[in-house]
């Protein structure tokens, strides 16, 4: 009898330890008794009555992700393709999603599928290339409407591939090479042209350059010229001063004036008219010749006159009477 009971013990121990179940964190398990929904385990320690409670369903609540296999889609212009979408997903109710449907990954796949044919089907070829943005908000807005009697909560649809037909993207590849093609050409003669305005600018301002050199050098030049006669007028207007103040007479300064004269005409074929007043004519004329040796001048000898045959009428001493007073008349002169 000791021994039944020790062994009724054993069997209620095991049973009560076996009814200990631990939830782990973002978990949720569905509990039924006697096949009907009871309650809902979160994390944490929990007992389980044996023979009558029963795990129905354990669902995680992480974000789960619903890769689906390529799809074929007919666009609005007749082009099948191939398009392949990835669904992020989260159970927010662990009795929806465990009675709501009978497989849920399963029918959120099926209901990706038919959405995606939907919405592609009122696109063209080119605007389904272009509108993925489009098409994700849309099936995210779709899926997750439909989803919540299923108790799951869409939060993201991406379109993992879009692969059109084969002749399709040989025509995308000729397009694509022919629009890179005429971006090149537009690139080269933007760059061509850019050359030839900086080429034209920077002609432009060398021409500038030079312009502004040649106007700058004549004004120093000029500039340099007038300085230098200014000088010159100056060192003249100087040695003028300096004689006046030495005290020199008129017969000094008109020496002077005659020198410069005298230089100016130097090695010129030029003639020089002197005007002079009648009363100091001959004071000029005299300074004039002593300085510059006009009146070393030597009269020409008188010419020998022939010698006159004797005349038989008239004796020699009369005719040397005849002839003396001229010559002493000529000497005198």
């Amino acid at each position: 009898m000791i021994y039944f009971v020790v062994v009724i013990l054993l069997v209620l121990l095991i049973l009560l330890f076996s009814g200990i179940r631990i939830v782990p964190q973002a978990h949720e398990y569905v509990i039924e008794f006697l096949g009907k929904y009871k309650t809902t385990w979160s994390a944490g320690i929990h007992f389980l009555i044996p023979f009558f409670e029963r795990i129905a369903k354990k669902i995680t609540l992480k974000e789960q992700v619903l890769d689906s296999p390529p799809q074929p889609v007919i666009t609005k212009d007749n082009v099948t393709m191939q398009i392949d979408t990835v669904v992020y997903f989260k159970v927010f109710d662990a009795k929806l999603y465990t009675y709501g449907a009978v497989n849920p990954m399963s029918a959120l796949e099926n209901l990706t599928a038919t959405t995606l044919r939907n919405i592609v089907g009122e696109l063209e070829l080119d605007g389904t290339l272009t509108s993925r943005d489009t098409i994700n908000g849309k099936m995210t807005e779709i899926l997750d409407v439909a989803t919540d009697q299923w108790g799951m909560k869409v939060n993201r649809v991406e379109l993992k591939n879009i692969i059109p037909p084969k002749e399709i993207q040989v025509a995308m590849e000729k397009q694509m090479k022919a629009e890179r093609d005429r971006r090149e050409t537009l690139l080269q003669a933007e760059g061509h042209k850019a050359a030839a305005i900086t080429r034209a600018e920077g002609d432009k301002q060398a021409m500038i350059l030079e312009a502004e050199g040649q106007r700058d050098a004549r004004i120093a030049r000029a500039e340099g010229e007038a300085k230098a006669v200014f000088l010159a007028k100056k060192a003249e207007a100087d040695g003028i001063r300096v004689i006046k103040e030495a005290g020199a007479n008129a017969a000094v300064l008109e020496l002077k004036r005659y020198e410069a004269l005298m230089k100016v005409a130097e090695g010129k074929a030029a003639k020089l008219i002197i005007p002079t007043d009648t009363v100091e004519a001959v004071k000029r004329n005299v300074i004039f010749s002593e300085t510059a040796g006009v009146g070393d001048v030597t009269w020409p000898a008188p010419e020998e006159k022939k010698p006159q045959r004797e005349d038989p009428c008239c004796d020699e001493d009369v005719a040397d009477d005849f002839i003396r007073p001229d010559q002493s008349a000529f000497q005198e002169e």
